[in-house]
């Protein structure tokens, strides 16, 4: 591991302090690489439109909508190769949340959140993406190929 010093000004320093403890760290280190690990995945993500991802997609919607819910799987079925999971939680009476895990190309993932969340009636919806290293491995030949998702930060 490298060590590295940096000299903050007493306001900034303060700031820090205060923003470190707010999210619940416990020392500046650990701090300052989540922030740095921030800013290389949304730099990563920005210049390059191809590479992977992993990523969560979550929305809500009114399931009483007109047919919003079929529509919304039907996207979801047209996309099968990128869908690892999905969680639907029934908030109220009205109000559906889903989170959806997905893994593939980073263009693909976001033309896929872009679409669902461009679907009438769909509301708050985020996108969360973590680039990544995808493998493929089969250690021997009677084993199962399955897929490794490394974080590149």
């Amino acid at each position: 591991m490298e060590r590295l010093t940096i000299s903050l000004d007493n306001q900034l320093s303060d700031q820090f302090d205060e923003f470190i403890r707010g999210r619940g760290y416990t020392n500046r280190s650990e701090a300052m690489r989540d922030l740095i690990r921030e800013q290389l995945e949304a730099s990563r993500l920005e210049k390059e439109g191809g590479g992977h991802c992993v990523a969560t997609l979550s929305y809500i919607y009114n399931h009483h909508e007109s047919d919003l819910a079929s529509r919304v799987t039907s996207v979801q079925h047209d996309h099968h190769d990128l869908t690892l999971s999905s969680m639907h939680v029934h908030m109220d009476h009205d109000n559906c949340l889903e989170v959806v895990i997905l893994r593939g190309a980073t263009r693909s993932v976001k033309n896929f959140a872009n679409l669902v969340m461009a679907t009438r009636g769909v509301r708050h919806g985020k996108l969360h993406m973590v680039p990544v290293e995808i493998k493929q491995e089969q250690h021997s030949p009677a084993s199962v190929p399955h897929t490794h998702s490394n974080p590149l930060t």
